[in-house]
């Protein structure tokens, strides 16, 4: 199924009521007649998908609103919606404090985007250093002799640089600050990596659409999102140097070479970061997407929540592949049930 403006509109129309999420949505929830759930702007495309299928399949309708992973983590935590979905995963001691649990649910990537007038789609090249100095506002033209060294052949204009970076909690901005962290000392040591920064540089834009829609409309600027939204809007994406030294372009088959060195079923909790793994093939801005929910939501509750995810790992593949989000390995899958059993008696 080809993601396009129409069907990202349609679906938003299936599944998304109007109105904020709260403890009136919640109510119908718990009436089994609608699941809620918000957070993570990266995986709404997918969770789209998954919902309208699944509608016309069972009759059973899922309500997400894309309010970001800092969103989603809150809203689970106030018990307001049925899941949160967050790119960001919690640590163990913090879901045992709160009495949570989560599971992953798709592997993807993001990328830097950008507005260049004569600068095509994958001939810009970058470097993790690179960004992170473009991004702590250490460089400022765009043919400054870092990113000049880089792109052999291209001509580079001098023009400002307009950093564009998410203004909401963002499991998108955890992904990529925690990349720069590893790449870049100076940017581990100031910024650091979390759902929400204070940035040095930059305007902010809300979700993953609107910092889509604000490198679309500024030239000279540049931005990160998740892949889906690259190929939704035909945005303009960098390749870049992975861990291995070699030039990858964005894909489903770099994503998923980073997740091949993660075994998910080690992890408590499925506690992993995808981050600048080894592979010459790997994407080295690589994550993964995970739902939260309260252990002391009604069973009825979480049963339909994990029957929602049950029926996207066995029948909604294709369509995640469609647009480029990895399936889980099934030993992953397995092991995510039997921690459903062992946490929640589903």
């Amino acid at each position: 199924m080809k993601l396009n403006r129409r069907s990202f509109a349609k679906a938003a129309i299936a599944v998304a009521v109007s109105g904020a999420v709260g403890a009136g949505v919640m109510a119908t929830a718990f009436a089994g007649e609608t699941l809620t759930g918000a957070g993570s702007t990266w995986v709404y495309p997918l969770v789209v998908k998954w919902s309208v299928a699944y509608d016309k399949e069972t009759g059973n309708k899922v309500n997400y609103q894309g309010i970001g992973s800092g969103g989603g983590i809150a809203q689970i935590k106030a018990g307001t919606v049925a899941f949160g979905a967050s790119d960001m995963p919690l640590k163990p001691e913090e879901l045992q404090k709160d009495g949570l649990i989560q599971f992953p649910t798709a592997i993807a990537g993001e990328d830097l985007v950008y507005n260049l007038p004569g600068i095509k789609p994958g001939e810009l090249i970058l470097s993790g250093p690179v960004v992170a100095d473009i991004y702590l506002g250490k460089i400022k033209k765009w043919n400054d002799p870092a990113i000049v060294k880089l792109n052999p052949g291209v001509k580079l204009p001098d023009m400002a640089v307009t950093v564009v970076h998410r203004s909401d909690g963002s499991g998108t901005t955890f992904t990529f600050a925690d990349y720069l962290s590893k790449v870049s000392p100076e940017w581990k040591e100031k910024i650091g990596a979390n759902t929400s920064l204070n940035w040095p540089a930059g305007v902010g834009g809300k979700g993953n659409e609107g910092v889509a829609a604000y490198v679309q409309r500024i030239p000279g600027s540049i931005g990160y999102v998740e892949y889906a939204y690259i190929l939704e809007n035909k945005l303009a994406y960098a390749r870049m140097y992975n861990r291995d030294g070699k030039l990858v372009s964005p894909s489903l088959k770099g994503f998923q070479a980073a997740a091949a060195h993660i075994d998910f079923t080690k992890a408590k909790d499925f506690y992993v970061i995808l981050t600048d793994q080894q592979g010459p093939d790997t994407w080295p801005i690589s994550g993964c997407t995970w739902q939260i929910l309260r252990k002391a939501s009604p069973k009825a509750t979480n049963e339909a929540v994990t029957k929602f995810f049950s029926w996207g790992f066995e029948k909604g593949q294709s369509m995640a592949e469609s647009i480029a989000f990895g399936p889980l390995p099934p030993s992953t899958v397995d092991a995510i049930k039997a921690y459903w059993k062992q946490n929640l008696g589903i």
